[in-house]
């Protein structure tokens, strides 16, 4: 297994700006992405249902407790006014009330313990696909892509879907069940009082409405600048020592502080508008609590109610103002739960990057490789052409140096040989053969990448050595690290091979984390290896030893090399110039000096003084 691919990364402060920067319009189909999300839920269909029940009981059971209630208020008064209360029955009835009460907590408990292991296995399903996902991206997305928006799509909006599921489902549940249980028990005691109270509804309905579609564009606004938030974060802790190393503090702040009062901005509108809908709804619901009151009392009085419907009816009416203030604050969860479940599934349906050929084959992995780039041409972009009919052979075995001054197109080749771009026009060929006609894993298996950028990650050093080949045993991982020149620094640390590396890697040095690197692609052992200034991070002793491990690493292996210091290839079979995208000279060393072109021109220069 090679290097792990890296790309060029945009300038700093440049990769967490992009979705402050992008129009924010309000989301396209709502509707879309919610029903779209069901799909998820499908498959846990039958147990949805069986929560959904359970909590339609423990609603009715809650319901029901106000009228036992008032009915044992009744037979208290008619005693009282007998001058005999029959405290039995009245104990009866209470027992059944807290009976009542008993049954409907406990099936609360259950439909909660249900829909919590639901959502953490569609939480977690969707996570898995978008972690699937960005490995069937093509790298063009994460060369234009802010890296923190797609690390804020797989945990603040995941974690916004989830609570939702989690929390909102089951209020939706017992809130329609309260109120339309509420309703009948109402019905069931005076339809004229009932009238009365469903007045509140249309207020509610008309007012929530109105908020909803005025604060909605802010709650999608509010997750894209969170997104440029966590990217601008995420950035600026990755490089905080070159912030630090060129004053950049005040403007890493100044940018902060620009993503941040968007996101209170927007953040701000959204809370604002969504916040006014519960204290509308309770300003409405008071004034019919006041008006229940007065038309209860006149009934009361000309002996068409009793006093406990009176008093149950007061509590049905407070209880039918909490399931819709309840609803009315939902409609706010949902907002920001459509607006993340939006940018979930616009980041699942992107397209993949473009399949293998239908017959494409296997590239076998052997050290018997020629390569041939015929008349290539490529560019990021259709007006920008970076590469222009670019030729060359290279023959099994070979080491080839590819050289030539900033952005002349060195990395780019690489990236076209390893596929993880198309060329625009011309071909490249493996043995004869097209490697579009290749499978991408095969293609890339045979390949050994070093880079100037290291990349280790958070485990012991035996383990990242051994990313290399994963079933290696512990005398190969010391036998790598030992070509490696690696092998006295691990031992010399605390816990040797079994040192754990924190997140960065940066409890060694850089050029320690270079050694392993190189440890790592040697454990490979790939059949063309491609270094891209692989010394650049060590002390001069050091280099020497490591171009001797890469030279006989590279002896019988075809290898590309990349390099700025023209004489650590000096022993290059063949050396290729590049500059503007086209090989302006090669051939060896001494050929390219002896021309006194371009190449002794850049070699001379780096000795002057």
């Amino acid at each position: 297994m090679s290097e792990k691919n890296k790309l060029a990364a945009p300038p700093i402060g440049m990769r967490g700006g992009g979705a402050l920067n992008a129009p924010l319009d309000k989301p396209k189909n709502l509707g879309s992405s919610l029903k779209k999300l069901t799909r998820y839920l499908k498959m846990y269909a039958p147990a949805i249902i069986f929560s959904a029940f359970i909590a339609v009981l423990s609603t009715v059971f809650t319901i029901i407790g106000p009228k036992i209630l008032g009915n044992a208020t009744d037979t208290l008064i008619d005693g009282a006014a007998r001058g005999s209360i029959n405290f039995a029955a009245i104990g009866k009835t209470l027992l059944m009330l807290m009976l009542l009460y008993c049954a409907a907590f406990l099936f609360s408990y259950l439909q909660s313990f249900i829909m919590a292991s639901i959502t953490a296995n569609i939480t977690s399903k969707l996570r898995s696909d978008i972690f699937k996902k960005m490995h069937r991206l093509p790298f063009s997305y994460f060369d234009e892509t802010p890296h923190g928006d797609i690390l804020s799509r797989i945990t603040n909006d995941v974690d916004t879907i989830s609570t939702t599921l989690n929390q909102s489902f089951s209020q939706i549940i017992t809130s329609i069940t309260s109120l339309a249980g509420i309703t009948i028990m109402m019905f069931s005691i005076s339809w004229r009082l009932t009238l009365a109270a469903l007045l509140m509804i249309p207020a509610s309905l008309i007012s929530a409405a109105i908020i909803i579609r005025k604060s909605q564009k802010y709650f999608k606004k509010q997750q894209d600048y969170l997104g440029a938030v966590n990217g601008h974060i995420e950035e600026m802790l990755s490089a905080h020592d070159v912030v630090c190393a060129f004053n950049g503090e005040e403007e890493s702040i100044r940018k902060f502080s620009e993503h941040n009062n968007a996101l209170y901005k927007s953040a701000w509108k959204a809370n604002f508008l969504s916040g006014m809908i519960m204290p509308l709804t309770f300003v409405i619901s008071n004034f019919v609590y006041v008006v229940v009151c007065i038309t209860g009392g006149a009934l009361a009085l000309k002996k068409m109610v009793t006093i406990g419907d009176i008093q149950a009816f007061l509590q049905y009416v407070r209880s039918f103002t909490q399931p819709l203030q309840m609803i009315t604050n939902i409609t706010n969860i949902l907002q920001q739960t459509a607006a993340a479940a939006e940018r979930v599934f616009e980041f699942l349906e992107l397209p993949d990057e473009p399949p293998d050929a239908p017959d494409a084959k296997e590239l076998i992995k052997k050290n018997d490789f020629d390569i041939r780039f015929e008349n290539v041409y490529f560019g990021y972009t259709k007006n920008r052409i970076i590469i222009h009919n670019f030729s060359a052979n290279v023959v099994n075995g070979q080491k080839i140096a590819i050289v030539g001054p900033t952005g002349a197109g060195k990395s780019t080749i690489i990236k076209l040989l390893m596929r993880f771009y198309d060329v625009s026009g011309g071909a490249i060929k493996i043995n004869g053969c097209d490697i579009r006609l290749y499978k991408r894993d095969s293609l890339r298996s045979v390949f050994g990448m070093v880079l100037q950028d290291t990349w280790l990650f958070n485990g012991s050093i035996a383990d990242n050595i051994r990313y290399g080949k994963l079933n290696a045993t512990k005398e190969e991982v010391e036998a790598a690290a030992k070509a490696a020149q690696a092998d006295g620094f691990i031992r010399s640390l605390s816990d040797g091979y079994r040192m754990i590396l924190n997140e960065d890697a940066d409890n060694i040095s850089r050029g320690q984390k270079q050694l392993m690197t190189i440890a790592r692609t040697i454990i490979a052992n790939p059949s063309i290896l491609i270094l891209d200034e692989a010394t650049s991070n060590v002390d001069t002793r050091t280099e020497v030893l490591i171009q001797r491990a890469m030279d006989n690493l590279m002896a019988g292996r075809t290898s590309f090399v990349i390099a700025h210091r023209l004489s650590t290839i000096r022993n290059a079979d063949l050396i290729l110039v590049m500059k503007d995208g086209d090989i302006i000279e090669q051939g060896s060393h001494k050929e390219l000096l002896a021309k006194g072109g371009f190449y002794a021109e850049m070699y001379n220069s780096q000795f002057d003084s």
